[in-house]
């Protein structure tokens, strides 16, 4: 009888696999892998973005939108940077300007104090768009240097914005900020609007924050505001 042959080809061995089969196995594991990353990042964005509110709840939190943006007119004062502060210098940047004043006691300090927690707490990208105005409603005591001395203060990002008492009443007038010197013993205060108004990137008056401000609010309308914006090419 002839010997049996007992020796098999290892490729044909129960349990064992081609080369061709191991890479079809390897590229399955990777596209499985890489569809899992791209799921897990799609979820973390997706819970890091700020949240996009309607218009209704965007009052309801203290931030109203025009139904049109509002242009300006042209305007020329000076930062406390010792720069020319025109129309130009609101182009390309979400701007939320207060108008204050140095000698303000309680009001002004806490806003200013609240737009730079404001600052500390946005997202990334939109931190990058957004730059905080204050403009004073006492230019006859807040000169460049005086500015320069208060502003930085509280953030050294922000800018201070001075100039003739006309052009910055005109300015006022054009964004609904009210302000009215007002006589106190000796000396004097200034009267003036407490809220907060959003230039958008084109120069226009975009809306504003009212009072009374809240940093969870202002950073959910906000955020809000601006992702719409951009995603939307408002």
């Amino acid at each position: 009888m002839s010997e049996v042959n007992t020796e098999r080809d290892s490729s044909s061995a129960p349990g064992s696999a081609s080369a061709e089969q191991k890479a079809g196995i390897i590229k399955t594991v990777v596209g499985i892998v890489i569809a899992i990353a791209i799921m897990l990042m799609m979820f973390i964005h997706k819970i890091n973005s700020p949240r996009v509110l309607t218009n209704e709840e965007l009052r309801i939190n203290g931030l109203f939108v025009l139904d049109q943006p509002r242009i300006l007119s042209d305007f020329e004062l000076k930062s406390h940077r010792g720069e020319a502060f025109t129309k130009e210098s609101l182009n390309g940047k979400w701007s939320l300007v207060f108008f204050g004043f140095t000698h303000c006691p309680d009001i002004c300090p806490t806003t200013m104090a609240l737009l730079n927690e404001l600052m500390t707490e946005l997202n990334g990208s939109i931190l990058d768009q957004s730059q905080v105005i204050m403009v004073t409603a006492d230019p006859a005591r807040d000169s460049v240097e005086k500015l320069a001395e208060y502003v930085p203060f509280f953030n050294p990002e922000f800018t201070g914005v001075t100039g003739d008492f006309l052009s910055l009443k005109r300015l006022g007038n054009q964004l609904n900020v009210p302000f009215v010197k007002v006589p106190q013993g000796d000396s004097y205060t200034i009267d003036h609007g407490g809220q907060v108004v959003i230039i958008n990137p084109r120069g226009d008056y975009h809306g504003f924050m009212s009072t009374p401000l809240d940093l969870a609010r202002m950073k959910l309308t906000y955020q809000s505001m601006v992702t719409a914006s951009t995603c939307c090419g408002q």
